[in-house]
């Protein structure tokens, strides 16, 4: 199980560190947009790039938030409830997050397979659609494996790796 934790923390740095490029890149184009809208040119196909480097940007930071426990939780009655519950919801949480997350990578497939169809493209800059669409399903599927592996490790291990980043 070791083994497959660490490739899981590896993909999900690759992942993490692909979004933070993405922002990098999202930042710098908004900034040259600005500045040359200031000098009465602004940057040709801003908008393509900043709506396709978005879906990285969120996608790729996505895996990371669930390893690091981010998402939004409430716990309003979870000091009410005996432990055996409340890891029973955290496991039964995480396997649906997973279940969302490969039913977003299967529509935004299908909709990629759409887009090779129809040979879709961005507005100004016609970057195929299609690759987009196939890292949103890359980081999906890696943000369902996430949630998968830590379900089985707080079944079977009584483990939950977001506690560990809290101590």
């Amino acid at each position: 199980m070791g083994f497959i934790r660490n490739l899981a923390d590896r993909l999900i740095g690759l992942s993490a560190t692909i979004g933070i490029v993405g922002l990098f890149i999202e930042v710098a184009v908004i900034l040259a947009d600005v500045i040359g809208r200031g000098f009465g040119s602004p940057l040709y196909g801003s908008q393509d790039i900043e709506t396709m480097v978005l879906v990285i940007v969120v996608f790729g930071g996505m895996a990371l938030c669930d390893r690091n426990g981010g998402h939004i939780g409430v716990d309003l009655l979870e000091h009410r409830f005996p432990d055996w519950l409340n890891r029973a919801i955290d496991i039964f949480s995480a396997l649906l997050g997973a279940l969302i997350f490969v039913m977003i990578a299967y529509a935004v497939w299908e909709s990629a397979k759409l887009s090779l169809m129809l040979n879709l493209s961005t507005n100004l800059l016609r970057w195929p659609k299609a690759w987009f669409q196939w890292g949103l399903c890359g980081f999906s599927l890696l943000t369902a494996f996430g949630m998968l592996l830590r379900a089985i490790e707080m079944t079977f291990a009584r483990h939950d790796v977001r506690r560990d980043l809290r101590r």
